[in-house]
């Protein structure tokens, strides 16, 4: 099976795009995507006119999925201004009938993304100055510490700290039954205690695998030891449960990566059921929507962190939009991330011609200034890794009583 995909303008009926007055020539020639290691799905988008831009559509465990939707668009949008982002996303979003959800989303993401990398290539500006530009000259960004089963959890958080980080982010629990013992919720204390006895702010992740009855001892729990978040305390189709738990706990909530447009968000919004947003930029319509979202949450008093244990492509679309956000708070990122260590070399700056684009110092990332999304690809390492990179499937957990357990 090919791990890249190419379709082009050749053999496009004339007029396949309705006309827009005003608007300019320039029209999407070719769309190609690339599976890459160790979990990544990147794609490329050309312009007739010699522009060409790059996206995430990196959906964890449903690379195949994605491919196929992918190929849906690009059958549809070849011959399209390139120009025209939104009338392409809402062309993408309405013309299809059936709509939403994580794969569907995370194809438009890559599309959209990789158009407004383009138009900022071509206008040779950011894309935040697309968007009203800058409203903060650097952005706060945390990493992960431990695995799906963390140990040594002192040693990680030094790395950290030596990477230069302030924050960091590690899984609540291991995988929980329904209702468990409450010894089980423990070694979540002992972790935290340990984290915050070394200076660093600790987002918990329960990363949806509590249920209720789990979810509101932990919560509570934790209180006296002053995490910085919770991070999906529950699965987001209990939203009702997601408001009771916010009447019970004084701990900051924070989910959003499966919250795949604004009107999945809404509900949450409106219940003041949550603190903080966590859209996935490759998840959640790209650039565009990501943006909506966010502003939509900022009429709610909720702050957003984007959610992005992805790749270079989706952390730097992310940093143009926390830019020109003024309820961002913090940028997730997947340096070192045990996904990325587990299969292989490939890391979040081997894809990038310049690797200092992503230096932490004191905890921030300075704004990139380079055109469109400021990074440069490597073409060759992608189309090179694309070859034998296979698809990523997500992790099994069972119980003792061999039920599935959440990942």
């Amino acid at each position: 099976m090919a791990t890249d995909q190419l379709k082009t303008l050749a053999g496009k009926p004339s007029g396949s795009q309705p006309s827009i007055p005003g608007a300019p020539s320039a029209k999407i020639k070719s769309i190609e995507y690339f599976r890459v290691k160790p979990r990544w799905l990147f794609v490329k988008i050309c312009d007739d006119q010699g522009n060409h831009g790059w996206g995430e559509a990196t959906l964890e465990g449903h690379t195949k999925s994605t491919e196929g939707a992918l190929d849906e668009i690009i059958d549809r949008i070849i011959g399209y201004e390139a120009d025209d982002i939104e009338h392409i996303w809402q062309t993408i979003w309405r013309l299809g009938f059936y709509r939403g959800g994580p794969v569907f989303m995370s194809a438009l993401s890559g599309i959209d993304i990789a158009l407004w990398d383009l138009k900022g290539r071509k206008l040779n500006v950011p894309i935040y100055q697309l968007l009203g530009g800058k409203v903060r000259n650097k952005v706060q960004v945390y990493a992960w510490i431990g695995g799906d089963r963390p140990s040594d959890i002192e040693t990680a958080a030094k790395a950290r700290i030596a990477q230069g980080l302030k924050c960091i982010k590690m899984n609540a629990t291991e995988d929980v039954n329904w209702l468990d013992s409450p010894s089980v919720l423990d070694s979540t204390i002992e972790r935290l205690k340990t984290v915050k006895a070394l200076g660093l702010d600790a987002g918990l992740d329960f990363h949806g695998r509590l249920h209720k009855p789990m979810a509101k001892q932990l919560a509570k729990a934790l209180e006296p030891y002053r995490p910085l978040f919770i991070e999906e305390p529950l699965l987001v189709e209990h939203p009702e449960a997601f408001k009771q738990l916010s009447q019970l706990t004084t701990v900051p909530i924070a989910t959003g990566e499966r919250l795949y447009t604004r009107w999945d968000a809404k509900r949450l919004l409106e219940d003041a059921s949550i603190d903080i947003l966590q859209p996935d930029i490759a998840h959640a319509g790209g650039i565009s929507e990501t943006r909506r979202m966010a502003t939509m949450a900022e009429t709610y008093d909720v702050a957003i962190a984007p959610h992005c244990p992805l790749g270079p492509i989706a952390l730097a679309a992310c940093i143009q939009v926390d830019l020109c956000t003024p309820n961002f708070v913090i940028q997730e990122m997947s340096l070192g991330m045990h996904y990325n260590v587990e299969a292989g070399e490939e890391d979040l700056n081997t894809y990038l011609v310049d690797q200092s684009v992503f230096k932490i110092e004191d905890g921030y990332i300075k704004a990139m200034t380079g055109a469109g999304l400021g990074i440069e690809i490597d073409e060759d390492v992608v189309r090179k890794i694309s070859k034998t990179t296979k698809p990523w499937q997500c992790k099994e957990f069972y119980g003792p009583d061999g039920s599935i357990r959440e990942w």
